[in-house]
């Protein structure tokens, strides 16, 4: 029943919260960004979600407004990284309009992240299973070091999710994204068993 009631029936209920709740910080980002450098406030990009279903992810823009030559990982110092990007990347500011993808479903609180659609074809077992899910905003691999785990750790994280979600787990992975916000992912890096 939780997995596929009350999950959904939370997800909604704290993406209101939280979009209410923040409408305030978002003007003060929103000014911050403008002035920072010019461009559009909002990104979107296509992910890859529940089912194989592709949809458009919303982020704060962190970078340059320019086209991206290509789709990869942006790392601290990265010299497309606007200065005020810098800090909304860091305490993942630049994550928090997902809470609209959470709020029209095609994300959850927690799941694993949801990545570029052409990952689909890099996919080994263990992330064929991360599809089986609603994507997040956090998730098992998140919290247990993020860019700093291969992909196939990451996926062998996404599929311990997949195979063992539940209530308690989805809320120790939201109580330890908080400590990774306040003092950052690299001091909790766990590689998976193998």
């Amino acid at each position: 029943m939780y997995k596929s009631f009350v999950k959904r029936f939370l997800d909604i209920i704290l993406a209101l919260s939280v979009i209410l709740f923040l409408f305030p910080l978002f003007i003060i980002i929103y000014i911050l960004v403008k002035i920072d450098s010019p461009g559009k406030f909002f990104f979107f990009q296509e992910r890859l979600g529940y089912q194989g279903k592709v949809f458009k992810i919303y982020k704060v823009r962190t970078m340059y407004d320019k086209e991206r030559v290509a789709d990869r990982e942006i790392m601290k110092n990265d010299a497309e990284v606007t200065k005020i990007g810098s800090y909304l990347r860091r305490f993942k500011i630049d994550e928090l309009p997902q809470i609209i993808n959470v709020f029209n479903g095609d994300m959850s609180l927690v799941g694993p992240r949801p990545c570029l659609p052409r990952q689909l074809a890099e996919f080994n077992e263990d992330g064929k299973k991360r599809i089986e899910v609603v994507p997040g905003l956090t998730g098992l691999s998140q919290v247990n070091g993020n860019i700093h785990l291969t992909w196939e750790e990451r996926w062998k994280y996404d599929r311990e999710y997949v195979e063992n979600q539940s209530f308690i787990l989805d809320t120790k992975i939201v109580l330890k994204t908080f400590l990774i916000l306040l003092n950052g992912e690299d001091k909790y890096i766990k590689h998976p068993n193998v």
